[in-house]
């Protein structure tokens, strides 16, 4: 009997054991709580979200927070407490006697967060459901939908699928954005991201109260202000605007699909969109806001239009003058531009069209959605205070927008943006509608004319070709000639599809200049990245096959290895040596990632770059210009030694030859040498201000472009050199690893270098031999000027560097090698 008796308190004890280390439970009740320090989570039901404790960073304060639960790198998607952590762990969060989920600290004397519910239930029980939503709910209440309370209404910096971003009209509830002050910090930073209520309401991004970017009006479609916001594959976008609520939201088509949207203010891009990598277990940026120096709010002042593909990026509308011309030639256009002839309402005025613009900002605007375009101008005419009007519907062209006073925020979009037809004096109007009818029948005279031309071209060709007898196969386009010389693989598209299952989403490890890149798997087991070049990139068969055929002459140990090429059809694909731990840029920019990058490697990462470099500028067989070495273009393979990539914008210049120069100013800006960004002209010394730019990023851990500063706008380049002036150049790598702090001659030698290589003028730039040398030895450095683009104040200053165009860079290829047929 005692025997049994001690058997039945051992299993009793072993019970209540095995209960305290298996509750994962993702719903709270009046009688339950979770401790800090304890075993008890909330976990939803499918396992992605978990609900407890944590401590962010580097920080010890504690916060109650959810985050994914299945994800390798912890990654927090809502702070109950951010603006009021708890600095032990003496924290708990449970139910009060209100409904009420309540965190309370010190042995229940301190209540330090509450749900603050004014909807009362007695049988209220909180759950954490599989959207990532806490909610508060009546456990007798069967309507799933309805809820005391939601973790969706009060977001902190991050917006998952189905969440809303704008207002609840019938409580007053506004539901915005805050980014994290640091990733040590939750609580609320200087950015916030929300709906600005209004009659054509918009999504802003605020830097306190100061507006820092603006979407534009939604159009049925999307927001005028985001071209790159349109229907894809991946998301459903909506907006909603009923009377009751105004809110933006988002869905995904393929649930199995992991995303999320955050406000981030320590780096460039202050709303990014990410998606899950499953192959690489690392968060992709999908896109970004702001994309460049054009997304700066009101930047060209009134009736300014900022095209970002021009230098200077500001430009008066047509039919407009700058305000004041000295100013604006100085690149200060706040003052914005005025009509060339007044307006007079009293003798009739008339309108001009204007098409691929943002919609200026529509604080001042008025909205019906009940006319149609025609009613609309009418409308407007009978106002002489209104100044422009549109469509607020592009896909039916109905209903109707008017702007009173001036027209501020407006950029050209090279495809996509929305028609706006703006006020003018009616002998200008007048005009542009005689140089307009001019303009079509000189289109359609000169369309006659080609085709006619096009026809006679086509008779000859097929009359040469009928006379050689030739009759090519479609694989047998390219010149077989040279390929064969190269002894290049030329794989079949069948090999290529099955490899990476068809393309799919889940292969697709990263966004190339032309093309996604996807991840594949040969039949014999070799792990291979295929380069797709979409057909919407421009990039013909000629420069392909020049592409082909540089990279193939190109062998070093520091540039990517090419395995072999398929053409068939319209379908265009490099196949490279696969390297697992992708690009420098998924480092170095990682908050998490960047800490396996001690100094050592940084120092061999940027020693075995200016290698590859040295080996492109002189060692090689061809003398080439890279014209587009950033972070995302320098892969790494599994030792993480550096390999440039990506040749698709390479020029190379001949024999002795060192420069060049281009009417296409292609590449990305924040990498540009000033000479290439404003002139086109384009050196090896250009590639070593890239190089520049690199090494400050690697040594930093911050993104040149888009750099943010919160006590000055300075670009990254800027900011180290004020650094360097006032002798504090190591707070330059105040995210490093502690021991880098011991190797400072090392790494002030390293800053020193690179701000030699970002000198404004090319013929102060060291060469990559020099470069290299320094690097190796003990020499006594000369002291760098004022670098490149230092002021800040022009297209190209610190919000340039926020800039992530790639001007026809998607589509040119410019080396040029000729093969006799």
């Amino acid at each position: 009997m005692d025997t049994l008796s001690s058997m039945l308190i051992i299993i009793a004890n072993l019970l209540l054991l095995f209960s305290r280390f298996c509750i994962t439970d993702n719903t709270l009740t009046l009688s339950q709580s979770i401790r800090d320090g304890g075993t008890r989570t909330l976990v939803s039901k499918d396992g992605s979200f978990e609900l407890g404790f944590f401590s962010p960073g580097s920080s010890r304060n504690r916060y109650v927070g959810i985050w994914y639960k299945n994800i390798s790198v912890r990654t927090v998607v809502w702070v109950a407490n951010r603006n009021n952590p708890i600095n032990d762990s003496s924290g708990f969060l449970m139910l009060d006697n209100t409904g009420n989920l309540v965190l309370v600290s010190n042995n229940n004397s301190t209540v330090v967060w509450s749900s603050n519910s004014k909807k009362a239930a007695q049988s209220a029980m909180g759950e954490l459901l599989d959207s990532g939503n806490l909610v508060l709910r009546d456990e007798k209440d069967v309507n799933s939908g309805s809820y005391l309370w939601q973790s969706f209404d009060y977001p902190s910096d991050t917006m998952l699928p189905g969440m809303k971003l704008g207002w609840d009209l019938r409580i007053g509830l506004d539901r915005r954005l805050s980014a994290w002050k640091s990733p040590d910090d939750p609580s609320s930073g200087d950015f916030t991201w929300g709906t600005q209520l209004q009659s054509n309401p918009e999504l802003v991004i605020w830097k306190g109260s100061e507006k820092y970017f603006r979407s534009g009006p939604w159009n049925g479609i999307g927001f005028s202000g985001e071209a790159a916001l349109r229907i894809n594959p991946v998301f459903y976008f909506d907006f909603v605007d009923n009377g009751e609520e105004v809110y933006y939201t988002y869905n995904l088509k393929n649930k199995s699909l992991i995303t999320r949207l955050v406000m981030n203010q320590t780096t460039g891009f202050l709303r990014q969109r990410y998606t899950w990598n499953e192959i690489s277990q690392t968060w992709e940026l999908y896109a970004y806001v702001p994309r460049d120096y054009c997304d700066n709010y009101n930047l060209c002042g009134a009736y300014g239009n900022c095209i970002i593909s021009q230098s200077p990026v500001c430009e008066c509308l047509e039919k407009f003058t700058p305000k004041s011309p000295e100013s604006w030639n100085s690149m200060n256009w706040s003052q914005g531009c005025v009509r060339n002839k007044p307006l007079d309402c009293q003798k009739g005025d008339g309108f001009v069209k204007y098409v691929g613009l943002k919609l200026p900002d529509a604080t001042n605007s008025w909205v019906n959605k009940t006319m149609n375009l025609k009613e609309c101008r009418s409308k407007c005419l009978q106002n002489c205070s209104c100044m422009a009007y549109t469509a607020t519907d592009i896909k039916e062209r109905s209903g109707c927008a008017i702007w009173f006073g001036d027209l501020i925020d407006i950029r050209q979009f090279p495809d996509g943006g929305q028609e706006i037809y703006i006020r003018m004096n009616a002998s200008e109007s007048k005009a542009k509608a005689a140089s307009k009818i001019k303009m079509e029948m000189g289109i359609a005279l000169s369309i006659f004319v080609a085709c006619g031309m096009l026809l006679v071209a086509y008779y000859i060709f097929k009359r040469t070709e009928k006379l050689k007898g030739g009759n090519r196969e479609e694989n047998d386009q390219i010149d077989s000639g040279p390929m064969e010389d190269m002894e290049l693989p030329l794989f079949q598209f069948t090999t290529i599809a099955k490899a990476t299952n068809g393309f799919s989403l889940n292969n697709k490890i990263g966004e190339g200049g032309f093309g996604p890149v996807y991840k594949g798997t040969l039949e014999d087991g070799q792990e291979i990245a295929v380069k797709t070049l979409s057909r919407s990139s421009g990039q013909g068969l000629n420069e392909f096959k020049n592409e082909v055929i540089l990279i193939t002459k190109l062998q070093h140990r520091n540039l990517v290895k090419l395995l072999g090429c398929c053409i068939q059809g319209e379908e265009k694909i490099l196949v490279y040596e696969y390297m697992p731990n992708r690009s420098l840029d998924s480092f170095i920019f990682d908050q998490t990632r960047g800490k396996l990058l001690d100094w050592s490697k940084r120092f061999s990462i940027i020693c075995g770059i200016a290698r590859g470099l040295l080996y492109l500028h002189q060692d090689s067989r061809l003398r080439i210009v890279h014209r587009d070495l950033k972070a995302s273009n320098v892969l790494l393979d599994k030792d993480m030694n550096p390999k440039i990539s990506d040749f698709g914008l390479a020029r190379m210049v001949g024999g002795d030859q060192t420069e060049g120069n281009t009417t296409r100013v292609i590449g990305t800006y924040g990498y540009m040498a000033p000479e290439y960004a404003t002139d086109g002209l384009f050196s090896v010394k250009s590639d070593v201000f890239s190089f520049g730019i690199l090494m400050l990023e690697i040594i930093s851990g911050k993104k040149s472009r888009g750099f943010y500063h919160p006590d000055r706008s300075l670009s990254l380049t800027a900011h180290a050199w004020r650094l360097w002036k006032d002798g504090k150049p190591l707070d330059l790598i105040e995210a490093f690893p502690g021991e880098s702090r011991n190797l400072s001659e090392v790494i002030m030698r390293c800053i020193n270098i690179s701000l030699l290589c970002v000198q404004h003028h090319p013929d102060d730039r060291p060469s990559m031999a020099t470069v290299v040398w320094m690097l190796g030895g003990e020499n006594t450095l000369p002291q760098p000027n004022e670098p490149g683009f230092f002021k800040g104040s022009g297209p190209f200053g610190p919000s340039s560097s926020s800039s992530n165009i790639e001007l026809y860079s998607n589509n040119e290829f410019t080396a040029s090698l000729l093969y006799p047929r």
